[in-house]
């Protein structure tokens, strides 16, 4: 990716002028690009603090070709892309950077990395595709001297499948597409499509208990998890690979949503299936969100429900109509029709089925009677195709609206159905009085989606103007509000974000005193020199 941002500067989005000048008028900007970043040489990088003794050390564990301590490498590797990542970045600060990037290419090096750190006192922070939005992969040195990011990309060769046990055994450093072409080329799929699959990896996905979108259907990546092997300081957690186990306390899912802080992960047995013959995906209109979610239960509830089903709320359904985005529904789609069905204020939905032919349709047919039960309206499937041709691009939008001086920024938290709406007006109530106190009220938007039959996730993407001068100051303001209205009604601090810096301090809540003394002891064990990716998950 590019260092200040996402993606590569041929796959960059703009803006078409009616929404820059919808977004001016709804934000209160000033109007035209700011292009607020700061050459490449002059970004700022502090020299590495890794003495000749820890040099040596790291290259007899990986070589020279896996050891680099050059400028560009450090800031590649310097932050993840959380919206405060992006600000330090496009203000050229990655004082931050890790002291060195080190490579290894088996799980053998790995081991010796782990050593040679533990005996120097050398923090390490896993690296994969280093697109953490919580602070997962900042190079904190914590108690140590120096701080190294342990690169897994040379550990990528690994995609054995088992076509007759519908598992496969990878490696952690091989990227989302990557990993399915490799599937593919044996009539299989994981089915796991997170927003930043083009550029994360499966060991990032393993360690943060990553949800694709289609994960309804498919299941988040701990339910696809059979088996694992972690190199830790201490040595290696491997788990079985077996359907399922009677013998303890699960040790896989120990190290499933782990963030780096007990060892390295260098292997996942994940469980596939076939690949789907064909893709079904439409869009629907319901006359309200309350609407929507409850034909989403119901769908959940009685078996019907589709591989990716979501529905936005009225203001998300409003801006992606307005602005025109690449979801595909505002060139499409008029409030005209729409009001024409009694949905003048209406929320999009959407759903995807996939499989084979007689079975999608079966599955789809079954779901369209439950929902115009519950007041749906079909919009077609032009739409639902459009979605998910482009369902990776909100990070790409993401560079141009902050170049237009706004802030965009998104937290997802998770409920039971019974719970869900007072979460949801409790995170946009808190968000809306956070910003407008500080003058810049924002734009709150949210949909449902990932479904489980007590409950669902909530996503939340909120756009406001840029603080100048004060933009951290801004964010952090929004983030702790909506943390705190999220604990204190009852929804998890994470759904599928994971924790890294910017959740720890709400950890307490989720798991209690006695669960954060629990991790602790476990890292103690495994990581007594407190190496492995310090400052992460626990509080």
């Amino acid at each position: 990716m590019r260092w200040w941002g996402w993606g590569r500067d041929e796959d960059a989005i703009e803006l078409p002028t009616a929404a820059g000048e919808l977004l001016r008028d709804e934000l209160g900007l000033d109007g035209g690009e700011r292009g607020e970043r700061v050459a490449f040489d002059a970004v700022r990088v502090g020299e590495s603090r890794l003495d000749d003794a820890q040099l040596r050390a790291l290259g007899a564990a990986v070589g020279d070709v896996g050891l680099a301590t050059d400028r560009e490498a450090r800031i590649a590797h310097s932050a993840g892309r959380s919206y405060p990542d992006l600000l330090r970045l496009r203000a050229g600060d990655a004082t931050s950077a890790p002291d060195a990037i080190v490579s290894p290419s088996t799980s053998e090096q790995v081991a010796a990395v782990l050593s040679a750190c533990s005996q120097h006192g050398i923090a390490v922070t896993p690296f994969g595709g280093g697109t953490s939005v919580v602070g997962g992969v900042d190079a904190d040195r914590g108690a140590h001297s120096a701080a190294i990011s342990l690169d897994l990309g040379r550990l990528s060769e690994t995609c054995d499948v088992d076509e007759r046990s519908l598992t496969a055994t990878v490696a952690p450093g091989i990227f989302g597409p990557d990993l399915e072409r490799r599937l593919g080329e044996c009539g299989v799929t994981l089915g796991h499509f997170p927003q930043s699959f083009e550029y994360s990896t499966v060991g990032g996905w393993v360690a943060t208990r990553s949800a694709g979108q289609a994960s309804t259907g498919y299941g988040r990546i701990d339910e696809l998890v059979e088996a694992v092997r972690c190199v830790t300081p201490t040595g290696e957690l491997a788990t079985l690979d077996a359907p399922a186990s009677a013998a303890g306390p699960s040790l896989r899912d120990l190290v499933v949503g782990s963030e780096g802080t007990l060892g390295v992960i260098t292997s996942a047995t994940l469980r596939v299936r076939p690949r789907p013959q064909t893709r079904h995906y439409e869009a629907w209109s319901f006359e309200s969100f309350g609407a929507g979610v409850e034909a989403m239960r119901a769908l959940e509830q009685s078996g019907a429900s589709p591989d990716v089903g979501r529905v936005s709320d009225e203001e998300e359904t409003r801006l992606t109509m307005a602005l025109g985005s690449r979801g595909g529904v505002g060139e499409k789609l008029g409030r005209g029709y729409l009001r024409a069905f009694g949905h003048p204020r209406g929320c999009i939905a959407f759903t995807g089925f996939e499989g084979l032919p007689d079975r999608v349709s079966a599955r789809r047919g079954r779901a369209a009677e439950l929902l115009r039960a519950h007041g749906a309206v079909p919009l077609g499937t032009r739409p639902g195709r459009s979605w998910l041709r482009n369902r990776f691009s909100a990070p790409y939008l993401r560079d141009e609206l902050m170049d237009r001086g706004v802030m965009v920024e998104t937290l997802e938290t998770a409920t039971t159905w019974t719970n869900l709406t007072v979460l949801y007006e409790a995170v946009r109530t808190a968000l809306s009085n956070a910003l407008s106190e500080r003058g810049t009220p924002p734009a709150v938007m949210c949909h449902v989606s990932h479904l489980y039959s007590s409950g669902a996730s909530l996503y939340f993407t909120f756009i406001a103007r840029q603080e100048r001068g004060a933009e951290l100051e801004q964010w952090r303001t929004a983030k702790r509000a909506a943390c705190d209205a999220i604990v204190a009604a009852g929804g998890t601090i994470s759904h599928h974000h994971a924790v890294g810096t910017d959740h720890r301090e709400w950890m307490t809540a989720e798991v209690g005193e006695l669960g954060v003394e629990v991790l602790r002891a476990v890292k103690e064990h495994v990581d007594p020199a407190g190496i492995m990716n310090p400052g992460k998950l626990l509080p």
